[in-house]
């Protein structure tokens, strides 16, 4: 909830109590630096004992509630027929509205199991935006990810509301240059992840979904970030003001042919799953589920992280849950702005994202600024983030570098994890970096693998900047620090 101070101020503030804590410590930076030269300056590779503050994703990284610890304990811990499962369909048919559901071990699990069933070879995937993982496995069984965003979607000074938004014109266009036959089905994102975390507007996804009905399509809906599509949409659309964050909810599944997300972020437990109303849908993905993943009751999930996601999927639609992380987005993006930091606006899900090109205008695209900044930022104040550009996408069939749209780090927030001193920490090392960007340069791949390398692949400091860096840091800030 964000409160107003006497000075007229507001922040945001944590409506719940920590009744657990977990050490974390500050390195110097220095030992920074050998960390992230043995990590082939990219933050994936990083340690944990080497990080103050891991911001590298919401994903896995959420606080549980009690009532998810509890659910834990009491958890009916069986193979086969666990009467946890069933109390897990009954959450989400009281929560999303689905009545057929089945477990699987993360969200990637669901992308790879549904273009498996409805796609094939050739076949066209309209979305909103890609996410990564999505991307890879419709690649692999060499369909085609085609983006149709909104002109604003990558203006990053925007103050568009819903830049998660799909053209509905280029849809069409889209039919009609490839055919209707040739697309497999329409996939919406909610938020879209790699624009910054933005979100669609109702009006514009039941636009789409009517698109859908005119040419026969199904509609999948990537439900990994939801519950923040949905309070957006409660805060920014006109005529969704007096409904609760849960009825959003409810209707955006409601228009949905399949719903699928990964349970790290909003239910705060590994895991995911698939939903549905459709039986005949729901009974083609079915039999694949104990090839890849796990018996039905199950899903390639343990029933202890079955047991906490039930009361997760309650919890997730309590404003106070669902808004927690915005609110603290909104005003970490606010006051970088307030020190002219280029950062995504307006502020989204999941992640405050500098806008790496403008903050390193002298680093070529080529030279991956996005990565550039995310390890300078290690170096200078050991958060850990996440590289969100050219690194995070794939060489083409031929070998050649798929530039980015966007060259973003982004600073996760998960949820109910770290507090306003930490942001301020991070926006004091962030303009100490913006007076000092002339020393940081570009990178280049010394490994990469063919899919996703952004996970496994290192790289190197052109003209060894990163040490000059360190050493720029040290001598302002001293050994200790």
């Amino acid at each position: 909830m964000k409160l107003r101070l006497s000075s007229g101020k507001e922040i945001p503030v944590e409506m719940h109590k920590a009744r657990m804590v977990q050490k974390i410590w500050l390195t110097p930076a220095q030992e920074r630096l050998k960390a992230i030269e043995e990590a082939g300056y990219n933050t994936f590779q990083l340690k944990n004992k080497d990080i103050f503050l891991d911001m590298l994703t919401d994903s896995g990284t959420n606080a549980m509630s009690d009532n998810q610890f509890a659910g834990f304990i009491t958890t009916d811990d069986s193979y086969a027929g666990s009467m946890t499962f069933y109390e897990f369909e009954e959450a989400v048919q009281d929560v999303l509205g689905y009545k057929y559901v089945m477990n699987v071990h993360q969200g990637r699990a669901a992308e790879h199991l549904i273009p498996r069933v409805l796609a094939k070879p050739g076949d066209i995937i309209p979305m909103n935006y890609h996410f990564t993982t999505t991307k890879a496995h419709i690649e692999l069984i060499e369909a085609i990810c085609l983006e149709i965003f909104i002109d604003e979607a990558l203006n990053t000074e925007s103050s568009h509301p819903f830049k998660g938004n799909m053209d509905p014109q280029k849809l069409r266009d889209a039919i009609k240059k490839y055919g209707k036959e040739k697309i497999a089905f329409v996939r919406m994102e909610a938020s879209t992840n790699l624009l910054g975390g933005q979100p669609f507007s109702m009006e514009n996804y039941k636009e789409i979904r009517k698109i859908c009905d005119e040419h026969g399509f199904l509609l999948v809906l990537d439900g990994s970030l939801v519950c923040e599509n949905a309070y957006f949409i409660w805060k920014r659309e006109k005529g969704y003001e007096n409904k609760t964050v849960a009825e959003i909810v409810k209707e955006m599944c409601s228009i949905a042919d399949i719903f699928y997300l990964s349970g790290r972020k909003n239910t705060c437990v590994r895991g995911g799953f698939i939903a549905t109303n459709n039986k005949e849908l729901f009974d083609e993905i079915k039999p694949w589920l104990p090839a890849y993943e796990g018996f039905f009751t199950y899903g390639g999930m343990s029933m202890r992280e079955i047991g906490m996601m039930v009361p997760g999927i309650r919890e997730m639609v309590d404003p106070e849950v669902a808004g927690c992380s915005i609110q603290q987005i909104d005003y970490f993006v606010n006051r970088l702005r307030e020190t002219k930091i280029p950062v995504v606006t307006p502020p989204g899900g999941l992640a405050c994202h500098i806008d790496a090109m403008k903050f390193l205008p002298h680093v070529p695209q080529q030279q991956y600024p996005a990565g550039a900044l995310t390890a300078a930022l290690y170096i200078a104040s050991g958060v850990r983030a996440m590289e969100r550009g050219t690194i995070s996408m794939d060489r083409d069939k031929d070998g050649n570098e798929q530039l980015s749209h966007l060259e973003l780090t982004r600073i996760a927030l998960p949820r109910r994890v770290y507090t306003v001193s930490h942001m301020e920490y991070i926006i004091d090392r962030v303009n100490w970096l913006y007076k000092h960007r002339d020393l940081i340069k570009g990178l280049k791949f010394v490994y990469e693998t063919p899919v996703l390398r952004f996970f496994l692949g290192k790289l190197e400091a052109l003209d060894n900047w990163g040490a000059k860096l360190a050493e720029a840091f040290k001598k302002e800030f001293g050994p200790d620090y």
